[in-house]
Order: structure tokens, then sequence, then C-alpha cells
């Protein structure tokens, strides 16, 4: 009798992972389509009935941000993932400069689906690349090509009122090593003035890491944790030497997000999704 439940239990574990491994392709069909359509579809029609190319763009974002939520409610709905964001309501403050880590594939679908006018800074063969090019371009995302270009781009998106994302690692996040940043935030925080809102992100098993391939699914459903910190002024609590300024605040950034894991007490404390 154990054997068979053994048996029964191995093959209740292996028709779960085939399904989420189906449902997995099936949504990155799915987001393909939905970018295609948002970029090639709807964008034109919103500038058809805009006045302006920045209230355009605000628009697009807005569009971006409920296909998002979503795309995020239909891969909770499969069973592929599940998640909790504590402090929602910090992602809520016009002209931050949000910067997160980023242990997953999808985590700029998160961040793009909870807060509001949202930009963003893409990796240059994501702006070039035939399904995503068009809602990018549309949504007045900034291609992270030239530094000098992407510094002006982003103190003018936070000037206008945006919260700009912002993965300083510049990769994703290495699975059980510790968080290591390069200066692009630091110098985007320290050029525009703009405040901080940090974000760490748990992701347990992990999953959609680089270099894994998208059929490779986790044993089990990963569980995702998005903590939105509280806000940290560039400057910091003493003044810094300008030559010096962006290696220290890069530091305490890296000191932020290495922190132990937030207590399990307090994510079962806070309410499910928004």
């Amino acid at each position: 009798m154990p054997g068979t439940l053994d048996r029964f239990m191995w093959l209740g574990i292996g028709c779960d992972r085939w399904w989420r491994r189906g449902a997995t392709g099936a949504c990155f069909v799915i987001f393909a389509i939905c970018a295609l359509t948002v970029g090639l579809v709807a964008a034109p029609l919103v500038r058809l009935g805009s006045v302006t190319r920045q209230r355009a763009q605000q628009r697009v974002r807005r569009v971006i941000g409920l296909a998002c939520r979503g795309f995020i409610g239909l891969m909770r709905g499969l069973g592929l993932i599940d998640y909790r964001i504590l402090h929602t309501q910090r992602l809520n403050q016009p002209g931050r400069l949000l910067l997160a880590n980023h242990p997953s594939l999808i985590d700029a679908l998160f961040l793009l689906a909870f807060t509001p006018n949202a930009g963003c800074i893409v990796k240059g063969r994501l702006a070039s690349h035939p399904v995503t090019r068009s809602v990018i371009r549309a949504a007045g995302f900034i291609a992270n090509r030239e530094p000098r270009g992407v510094i002006a781009a982003a103190r003018e998106a936070l000037d206008n009122g945006q919260t700009l994302i912002v993965f300083p690692e510049g990769t994703r996040t290495t699975p059980g090593e510790p968080i290591r940043l390069r200066r692009g935030g630091a110098v985007i925080a320290l050029a525009s003035g703009a405040w901080i809102t940090p974000v760490r992100i748990r992701c347990q098993p992990s999953t959609l890491i680089k270099g894994e391939p998208w059929y490779r699914v986790p044993p089990r459903r990963p569980y995702f944790v998005f903590e939105v910190g509280e806000g940290i002024y560039p400057d910091g609590d003493a003044p810094l030497i300008k030559h010096h300024a962006t290696g220290e605040l890069t530091r305490r950034l890296e000191a932020y997000f290495n922190q132990p894991t937030m207590d399990e007490g307090a994510v079962h404390g806070e309410r499910v999704g928004t």
C-alpha cells in the first residue's frame, strides 16, 4: 500500500510539471501576441486620440500596465506562479527612481503592472527585437545604448513625473550569490536628484533565471515576494564628496539588497497581490 501511494504521488508531481511546462510555453506565445497587439494596434489608435506625444505615451503605458496585470493573473490562474507584494502603495509616488534586483525574467511585468505611469530602461536588444520594439517605442521606454543619452533621457522622464524602473545589476541575479550592482542606477539618482524606491524581489524556487531554458520548470510552483522599501534620498544622511558619491551610493544600495531575507511572519501578515 505505501508503495502504491508513493507511485501515485510521483505520478501527480510529474503530471503537474508537464502541465506547467506546456502552460509556460503557451504563455510565451500569448505574451508575444499581446506585445505585438499593443505595439502595432493599440498604440497607433492611442496616438490618433492624443494631443501630444507625452500624453500618448502615458496612455500606452496605462495599456501596458493593464496588459501586464492580465498576463500575471493568467499565469497565476494556470498555477504557474503565486506572488505577494508588500507596501504596494509605495509604488504610487510619481517621479521616483525604482531600483530592483532581478531574479527572474518576468520581474519587470510585475513592476509595470502595479506602478502607475512607469517607464523603464531596457536592453538595446529588446528595443530592436521584432516582438517588443514597437511597444517599447510607443511607451517611450529608454533603450540602454549610449550612457550619456540614457542619463539625459532618464532625467527628463523623472522630471516629467514618470516612475523609472531600473535593474541596476545589469542582468538577472544569480541565485545564491551576493547581489552586485553596477553604478548606473546611482549615477541616474545623483544626476536627477530623484528619490529612490528600492524593491527587493525574492523567488522560491528560482525560475526563468539567466541561461536557463524556459521549459526547465522548477519542482513546484514559484512564489514571488516583492518588498517595496521606504524612499532613499541619493545624497544620504551626510554630504558626500562628489567624486566618491556614486560609489558610496552604490555600496549603500548593495547593503540594502543583500540584507537577510525578510521575516516570514511579516510576509504572511500582508495582503496578497494589490
